[in-house]
């Protein structure tokens, strides 16, 4: 059995997913229960508010060069084989 959502978006919104999904051979209701299906399967809500993917955060570019600091100091360990890795975590 299937039911009708409706939600209110913006017209320009609407469109361009129309027309992204068609182009992968599917339609908009397709899109939106794949999404509905994955929240009741996780239980969670991925939103990305950085539009340009390309632009790192703050947070990131801060844990970035703190770890290259680390790598530079020699804080890092270095291992030549999963199983040296393994040993040193046991």
């Amino acid at each position: 059995m299937t039911t009708v959502v409706n939600f209110k978006t913006e017209t320009k919104i609407k469109t361009q997913a129309q027309k992204i999904a068609r182009a992968m051979g599917l339609n908009l209701s397709d899109i939106l229960n794949i999404y509905l299906r994955e929240f009741i399967q996780k239980k969670e809500v991925y939103i990305n508010l950085n539009q340009d993917e390309t632009n790192p955060s703050a947070e990131l570019l801060a844990a970035v060069k703190a770890s290259r600091k680390d790598y530079q100091t020699g804080k890092l360990k270095r291992f030549k084989s999963v199983g040296s890795l393994v040993a040193s975590l046991e």
